[in-house]
């Protein structure tokens, strides 16, 4: 049985990573899960600068899911660099840098100031960021900023550009072709999907961001749906996350033509949750008698 994945020149181990901004840098699961059966770890976001985050509180539960509004809270590129990676040039798992920004700029900077270090497998970068050069529209919101932002990427680096998508646009599947057509390896969705929720006792909203991003359960549809729309439109590999807990909703993503998943909120549920689905992917492969991840594909 072949579990692995191919992005660009590189092979994941098999199709389980968990989401960023979900599971640190690893560091913090070393005792809760095997960090070394992650097909990816996906880093917390990094931005140039250290960002102290929005106020607290930061998160709020709802049905099937959770809001949150952290604000891309990081260590900044400097500290990444002196704190971080000593211990991701540890881990045996692929690792891959979430880069975020306000500016073309500063993601182009993020990746140039970091490409050198062997720890960094590829990148994953949040386009749900508002562009602050264009009247703080998120860049994920607009296919020609996409296109733009991805060539400029594709420049600086060999490695791995998997460009993570929102889902709070009118049509998911033309931002993914930008993104392809950019020269992106790969794509990652969805984000969050934006929500708020209002405490009926202050009369105002749960968080002092007011809106945040909606995930877990309650989004799973809505990655499902995205994945399928987005793999029949490109040729580079998909990767789906949201609301996954689950091997059976893993298993949803991939029937849906997802290559490969991440497990976001499920991590706070169920820590070593990434090898309960990988093992349950695998059990499932072997009923239906599946021998690669590509036997998930066309069915519908």
């Amino acid at each position: 049985m072949d579990l692995t994945v191919k992005i660009r020149n590189k092979t994941l181990p098999n199709p389980v990573g968990v989401a960023s901004g979900t599971f640190g840098y690893g560091e913090e699961y070393a005792q809760l899960t095997d960090l070394s059966a992650l097909g990816a770890l996906y880093t917390k976001a990094l931005t140039v600068e250290p960002r102290p985050g929005n106020a607290l509180p930061r998160l709020v539960e709802t049905p099937a899911g959770m809001i949150n509004s952290i604000g891309l809270a990081n260590v900044g590129v400097e500290r990444f660099l002196t704190e971080k990676i000593p211990y991701l040039e540890t881990l045996t798992c692929p690792v891959i840098l979430n880069v975020a920004g306000s500016t073309e700029e500063e993601y182009a900077s993020v990746i140039s100031r970091v490409d050198s270090q062997n720890a960094i497998w590829a990148y994953e970068v949040n386009i749900s960021c508002p562009n602050v050069k264009h009247g703080g529209m998120a860049f994920g919101t607009d296919p020609v900023q996409v296109e733009r932002l991805t060539k400029t990427l594709r420049k600086l680096t060999d490695k791995a550009i998997i460009m993570k998508l929102t889902p709070n646009v009118t049509d998911i599947a033309l931002i993914a072709q930008a993104a392809e057509a950019g020269g992106a390896d790969a794509i990652s969705c969805i984000n969050t999907v934006m929500g708020m929720v209002v405490d009926i006792n202050s009369r105002k909203p749960a968080i002092p961001a007011i809106s945040g991003g909606l995930s877990g359960p309650a989004i799973r549809p809505v990655g499902v749906a995205a994945v399928w729309r987005v793999s029949r439109v490109v040729t580079i590999p998909v990767i789906g996350l949201g609301g996954i807990l689950t091997w059976e909703d893993a298993v949803q993503y991939l029937l849906a033509g997802a290559d490969a998943i991440q497990i976001g909120t499920g991590n706070f549920v169920t820590p070593d949750a990434s090898v309960k689905v990988l093992n349950g992917i695998i059990s499932y492969m072997k009923e239906a008698g599946f021998q690669k991840i590509e036997d998930f594909h066309g069915h519908f």
